[in-house]
């Protein structure tokens, strides 16, 4: 029994955890945008001071150059390309113009060729319908042919069934029966 006393935490070690905890988290939560507000407040103060001692700074920005090298590194023809060259500006849209011409140029040939393959594309479609149109003006030839020649055919079946029952009746007033396999001779020539 006394085993099981010395383990469990004594009640208030556990809230005092807890509050140091809850502490903790705020801080972790609040701190940071409060750091950031008092240095804001902090910097405020600092340049509204240091304004009063300190003239107001008239820059023209737009005139210093971006990079500043220094002058035992510096190529006088460099600070150059930074101003207004008439002569300068006069070839840069000449190459421009050319440029664009150029460039017309490329597409007007791509439109061409694009054009002349479509063109191309077309007379072979043409062909094709061409050659496809002969071969069913040669079917439907061929069916008139079939057709004609199945009329004909049926024509003489027809013609050859009214022969066949003539000789049929015929051979039955002479005293042929169907059913029986010999003639039976009634009459003599």
């Amino acid at each position: 029994m006394s085993l099981n006393r010395g383990r469990s935490c004594n009640p208030t070690v556990v809230k005092v955890g807890i509050i140091l905890l809850g502490v903790c988290l705020v801080g972790y939560l609040v701190g940071p945008p409060l750091y950031w507000h008092v240095l804001e407040g902090l910097a405020a103060v600092r340049r509204s001071s240091a304004a009063v001692s300190c003239p107001t700074c008239n820059c023209d920005c737009d005139s210093q150059p971006l990079l500043s090298i220094p002058q035992a590194l510096s190529n006088g023809s460099f600070t150059d390309c930074a101003k207004h060259d008439p002569e300068v500006n006069g070839e840069t849209e000449k190459n421009f113009a050319d440029l664009l011409s150029e460039e017309l140029r490329l597409h007007e040939a791509e439109a061409l060729e694009s054009q002349q393959r479509a063109d191309m594309a077309l007379l072979e479609a043409k062909k094709l319908t061409s050659q496809y149109q002969k071969e069913a003006d040669k079917c439907n030839s061929g069916m008139e042919t079939c057709e004609e020649a199945r009329e004909k055919a049926e024509a003489a079946l027809i013609a050859q069934k009214r022969q066949s029952e003539l000789w049929q009746s015929r051979a039955r007033q002479r005293g042929w029966k169907e059913n029986s396999s010999k003639a039976v001779k009634t009459a003599r020539y």
